[in-house]
């Protein structure tokens, strides 16, 4: 799901096909590149901070330390496959202008991961939401629960009225 949403939105350079088979971009200075790792980034993190909180909450708190390494693993996982369908997705109908259109011809290149360190992203997120949650359950078992105590009956002009309704 991760991949179809980051092919769905990322940009795609312009290209101009040069001769039989190779093209060049049309602007050097384009920013679609970049653009498409933010997004590829974004769709990542938002992925790890859904995979950490539901797994956190149906997984972790139950099985501990093997449903946490489980959903890491699962989240490498996932970032891979992202990374596959996305790349994958449009690269025949690329192929396909590139080898049958004529010279001249305008198309979008297909998608390419430039920043591959984005891949750490979703492992990232879901182990950070997982360590934030554990640090969260800990502190309040550790928190000693005091029975709030009621305070001496004080005297001076700032506390209220005694029972009667005179002072001294």
């Amino acid at each position: 799901m991760a991949g179809l949403i980051w092919a769905a939105v990322a940009p795609r350079p312009l290209l101009q096909e040069i001769a039989h088979g190779e093209a060049e971009l049309v602007s050097a200075e384009t920013t679609s590149f970049i653009v498409a790792d933010a997004w590829f980034a974004l769709v990542t993190a938002v992925g790890g901070l859904i995979t950490g909180v539901l797994g956190y909450r149906l997984l972790v708190r139950r099985a501990g330390a093997a449903a946490t390494t489980g959903l890491v693993l699962g989240a490498v996982g996932a970032a891979f496959l992202a990374l596959w369908v996305g790349d994958n997705i449009g690269l025949g109908t690329y192929n396909h202008l590139l080898a049958t259109s004529a010279t001249g011809a305008f198309f979008h290149s297909s998608l390419a991961l430039g920043a591959k360190s984005t891949l750490a992203f979703w492992p990232l997120c879901t182990s950070g939401v997982i360590l934030l949650g554990e640090s969260g359950a800990r502190r309040a078992a550790a928190k000693p629960r005091h029975r709030r105590q009621e305070e001496p009956d004080a005297s001076g002009m700032w506390t209220p009225e005694p029972p009667g309704g005179h002072s001294p």
